[in-house]
């Protein structure tokens, strides 16, 4: 019985199919839909993406053929891959390579083989595209053409597919260091607020712990999103209002209505900036004495194509409008630099019950 040498490069032949994570995977219909073309364009029964282990050949898709594996002896494909270009062997019985193999003699008895050969950007053949019959005969120059077009197109997929799960590799890394740095930063800032007692120092800790608490739901969401650098409204601001509450007294509640659509990261980050300093202003003076309040956060998008976000305490107010409605200092220039930022208006309406503040900016 004649069995095919090893490859020259095994071992690297070997590393480069592992590294496509294709083995032993599930049926999945792109690569049947490329077998069950190959079949037709080469009027056979049998079509086969083979590819070669170290003791078997596995077999990704197939038509006309029940096992899912083979041993190495059964392999034609293990000839193939030892020569470049385009393997055809018009009648099994006639080459020495094949005539005893247990494919031809016994089994299903097949008689012709044609492959072409899946070859790795790095010159390894892990497989082929395979077609087989049970009389001799000959392909045309045509389908030999279709058939290494269809396996270029086999291997694309697999390029495709492994560079995608090392863009997530690394984007998870990615994710991880920033999220360490973030809270090595927070714990930092949280240490130093306890041994400060100046106020205004105490207002600036303050101011960057929510902008870091932002900036990190920020992150999260863009993650989610595979690094697009766009994320869903109601998936963001759910997450910064979320870290206000756990921060916000138990007197205090914190509600959130969004239209759910996608804005890119900038227009995120100046939202997140309004909104936290809003929050934090309104903890700070709209509710004395832990008396009970809400503040209710809106993003709504309007009919003549602007967004408009409302943040909005009922907590002591003033009796003036479109002025600060508080001595909020730095939150309040932050705030109007993040709506300067997003090209918006900013507008106050303070009331003897209650303060909002409404941003209206382009969508």
């Amino acid at each position: 019985m004649t069995i095919a040498k090893q490859h020259d490069d095994q071992q690297e032949r070997i590393s480069t199919l592992q590294s496509y994570d294709i083995l032993d995977t599930p049926p999945e219909e792109e690569f049947e839909d490329i077998v069950a073309l190959a079949a037709q364009i080469c009027d056979v029964p049998v079509s086969l993406i083979s590819l070669v282990d170290n003791d078997r050949q596995w077999f990704k898709a197939r038509v006309g053929f029940e096992p899912a594996e083979t041993p190495l002896d059964q392999s034609v494909c293990a000839h193939a891959i030892l020569q470049e270009g385009f393997f055809e062997i018009e009648d099994m019985a006639q080459d020495p390579r094949t005539k005893d193999n247990p494919l031809h003699v016994s089994g299903p008895e097949v008689q012709f083989y044609a492959g072409a050969n899946l070859v790795s950007p790095n010159g390894m053949p892990i497989g082929t595209l395979c077609v087989l019959d049970h009389t001799p005969r000959k392909l045309s120059a045509f389908q030999r053409k279709a058939l290494t077009t269809l396996s270029q197109q086999i291997v694309t997929q697999l390029e495709l597919r492994k560079r995608l799960r090392e863009e997530a590799a690394m984007r998870n890394e990615i994710d991880h260091r920033v999220k360490n740095s973030l809270q090595t930063i927070a714990s930092i800032m949280r240490m130093a607020s306890r041994r400060v007692s100046d106020p205004q120092a105490l207002d600036v800790l303050g101011l960057v712990e929510r902008r870091l608490d932002a900036v990190a739901s920020l992150h999260s969401e863009l993650m989610g999103q595979s690094g697009e650098g766009t994320v869903e409204t109601v998936g963001y601001l759910t997450r910064v209002t979320n870290l206000l509450q756990e921060a916000a007294p138990d007197t205090v509640n914190i509600t959130l209505e969004a239209h759910n659509e996608t804005i890119d990261a900038r227009t995120a980050s100046a939202l997140g900036m309004i909104i936290s300093e809003f929050v934090a202003n309104s903890i700070k003076h709209a509710f004395p004495d832990g008396q009970d309040g809400s503040i209710a956060i809106s993003l709504v998008r309007s009919q003549i194509g602007h967004w408009l976000l409302t943040c909005a305490d009922d907590g002591a107010g003033h009796d003036t409008s479109d002025t600060p409605p508080r001595d909020t200092g730095l939150g309040e220039q932050i705030m109007s630099s993040a709506a300067t930022q997003l090209d918006g208006q900013l507008s106050y309406e303070s009331r003897a019950r209650g303060t909002a503040l409404t941003v209206t900016f382009p969508a």
